[in-house]
């Protein structure tokens, strides 16, 4: 595949997947778990980007020494061997990278469909994911260079309400009186009320700290974090990547985290903690800018959200592409075929699509609405991306082995067992905060990897 993207490109893939829908989703989780305490979810956003900062670290250290197809698989071949490498590949590409992207793909519909009255479940939502589903594959898979212009533009334009909500919200907004929002009686009604007030409120209100509450968040955070990884999918198709790959990852995350904590206060300021765990931050923007301008920069949001979609869809096309560019196996061959006209490997992108969409299907079916799989429900949004964290073990473990005489003492000691303890600090908080469903997604992770063992290290028979 050609060089085609530059370092621009790469940081905008950084930045633009993981801020996103994330930091607007999640938001209202992290203080439902939190139960509104602002200074615990300040915390977990800040522990969250340390841990994320740090991973990145490691990796970039070793993406100045091996870069090939897709970042993460060739770090794990590399250091802990091939069939480690295959099996990375096989987990981001049925599990990983479809079922964050099918997730996206309900979030962009949800925050389009707020602009129209729909309810966050509604056929209409679920009808209009499929569409943006189809469209972004669409731009992927037949203009991979528009699919990179967009990932930039969107990525500035993304940022747009997250700094007009950190920086007007805490400046201007929280000096003036507003008519705010409040829950009276269950519904959501406008009462007039000081915006200062309301962020000392928010500050004071349930200020007795949880341990659990912490984790609880920080899992939450995970999800708003995750996807800075997906920019090592292009490491192929990047220009100096060896140079390129490790600074987008290290300034990609600094912004993140700068701009998350800054988000997060000012949105605590636009509205009462009760209003943004029933309505969501969209009340925030309409406290502080009024209608007009808050469904503006709603709009934003919405862009915002298909620009994450958009570079999760970069990484999802191409996931088969790598197992069938490292010859894993015969049956994967058909996947590392490139189309002349639109250098897209389009075997590999129909694969990606279709594995989306059962992961649409499962996230609809498990979370929004009574469950259609028994005990076998968990959240898709978040548990598959604490796996990964798990998968990092062997990396980090091995890279110390390997790696520390010819890195040093820093790069070769201290900073993998850092990234050790950060990504199990992730597994422990995961499992703490999700109990039982831990074990029913297990069971399904086994089958899955299961299933790509016996594809991927078993001959194939020739048929005579």
């Amino acid at each position: 595949m050609k060089k085609k993207y530059g370092l621009l490109t790469a940081i905008a893939m950084v930045v633009g997947i993981v801020i996103g829908s994330g930091v607007f989703f999640k938001v209202q989780t992290i203080l439902e778990i939190t139960k509104g305490n602002i200074l615990i979810g300040i915390l977990s956003l800040v522990i969250g980007g340390i841990i994320m900062l740090i991973c990145a670290l490691t990796f970039a250290t070793l993406a100045t020494k091996y870069t090939k197809l897709n970042g993460i698989v060739d770090y794990s071949e590399a250091i802990v061997g091939n069939r480690y490498g295959h099996l990375m590949a096989w987990f981001i590409a049925t599990i990983y990278y479809p079922a964050m992207t099918s997730v996206l793909v309900w979030v962009t519909a949800r925050y389009t469909g707020v602009l129209f009255g729909w309810e966050l479940n509604s056929s209409n939502v679920m009808v209009l994911g499929v569409f943006y589903l189809v469209g972004i594959l669409a731009v992927n898979g037949f203009a991979p260079v528009l699919a990179g212009k967009l990932q930039i533009s969107t990525t500035v334009i993304k940022l747009i309400p997250l700094f007009m909500m950190g920086i007007v919200g805490l400046i201007y907004g929280l000096m003036n009186n507003l008519v705010t929002y409040e829950v009276i009686d269950g519904a959501i009604v406008k009462v007039g009320k000081n915006s200062m007030q309301i962020l000392i409120e928010n500050f004071k209100a349930n200020n007795v700290f949880s341990f659990k509450g912490l984790l609880g968040g920080l899992v939450a955070a995970a999800f708003a974090y995750e996807g800075w990884m997906v920019a090592t999918s292009i490491s192929e198709e990047l220009k100096e990547a060896r140079k390129n790959l490790p600074t987008a990852l290290i300034c990609g995350t600094i912004i993140i985290m700068l701009v998350y904590v800054l988000y997060y206060v000012g949105v605590t300021g636009g509205a009462t903690v009760d209003v943004l765990i029933k309505g969501g931050a969209q009340y925030a923007f309409l406290e502080i800018f009024g209608d007009f301008f808050g469904t503006i920069l709603n709009v934003f949001v919405v862009i915002s959200c298909i620009g994450t979609l958009n570079g999760l869809m970069v990484a999802t096309t191409r996931a088969f592409y790598t197992i069938g560019k490292r010859n894993a196996s015969k049956r994967f061959d058909m996947f590392k075929n490139v189309d002349f006209h639109t250098n897209m490997p389009m075997n590999s992108v129909v694969m990606g699509v279709i594995l989306t969409g059962l992961w649409y299907v499962y996230f609809y079916g498990a979370n929004l609405t009574e469950s259609w799989f028994g005990s076998f429900t968990f959240d898709s949004s978040e548990l598959p991306i604490i796996t990964m964290y798990a998968m990092y073990f062997p990396i980090f473990l091995l890279m110390i082995v390997k790696e520390r005489k010819a890195l040093g003492i820093f790069k070769g000691i201290v900073l993998p067992i850092a990234a050790l303890i950060a990504s199990g600090f992730m597994v422990y908080a995961a499992v703490y905060a999700h109990g039982m469903s831990v074990i029913y997604y297990m069971l399904i992770f086994i089958v899955i990897m299961g299933l790509g063992i016996l594809l991927l290290f078993t001959p194939k028979k020739n048929r005579k």
